[in-house]
């Protein structure tokens, strides 16, 4: 499996590199991945790099977008940070994957039981890793379907804020960044919400997240809060 150069980047559509990772993911379940020789993408890459997607998915040991994705070398951008939250270095990085380097497609990706999703529902307070909880709150609070024990040890509740979270981030990146947002409603760059089960491995993608053009674009007050 070859990797992306810059003529097989400029000629994939964000809706073909989304499909592009549903499949990747799916052969990753079935235990198929494609055969990559990682030494020679070591060398195809030592001149530049031309990836097809920009992931943001959470530093968790078990979520590695390369490999849920089944991706090589140069194939994507990978940002990790606990919680998949967005900030504005999240946000630069994306930039910078889509605007200067040619992404076609962002994915957030959620994961079922989250540590740090674990940590905001039970305002988990120690030192800067409190600052990065209170962008994940605002989601706990707002996750109105489940009244009771509201905490990580009620796997559904961490389960639902878990989605929730996810949607409102995408929602961040579409309200808070002015050069996504003209990508995202130009068609030139596609995004959307997904998770990833630590158990089964499969990830579910949140299609009514997905946006790829101005016809699906839409805003709330509330993630602006994000």
């Amino acid at each position: 499996m070859k990797t992306l150069n810059k003529a097989a980047q400029s000629n994939i559509t964000p809706a073909q590199a989304y499909e592009l990772l549903r499949h990747g993911n799916e052969r990753f379940v079935d235990n198929l991945r494609l055969h990559r020789n990682l030494l020679e993408q070591v060398n195809d890459t030592r001149d530049g790099q031309w990836p097809m997607a920009a992931i943001v998915s959470c530093m968790d040991s078990r979520t590695s977008a390369e490999l849920i994705f089944d991706q090589g070398l140069g194939d994507i951008f990978s940002i990790r940070l606990a919680g998949a939250v967005i900030s504005d270095n999240v946000l630069g990085s994306l930039e910078y994957a889509c605007k200067v380097a040619g992404s076609k497609f962002i994915v957030v990706l959620g994961h079922s039981k989250c540590g740090a999703i674990k940590g905001a529902c039970d305002m988990v307070q120690m030192g800067n890793l409190t600052g990065l909880l209170n962008k994940i709150t605002p989601a706990v609070f707002a996750e109105k379907t489940i009244t009771e024990n509201r905490t990580s040890s009620n796997p559904a509740f961490v389960d639902a804020v878990t989605h929730l979270h996810t949607e409102r981030s995408v929602q961040a990146i579409l309200e808070q960044s002015h050069i996504l947002r003209e990508m995202i409603l130009n068609g030139e760059v596609g995004i959307i919400g997904a998770m990833y089960d630590v158990e089964t491995g499969v990830v579910t993608f949140q299609e009514e997240t997905l946006v790829i053009g101005s016809e699906k674009f839409n805003t709330t007050p509330e993630a602006a809060t994000v």
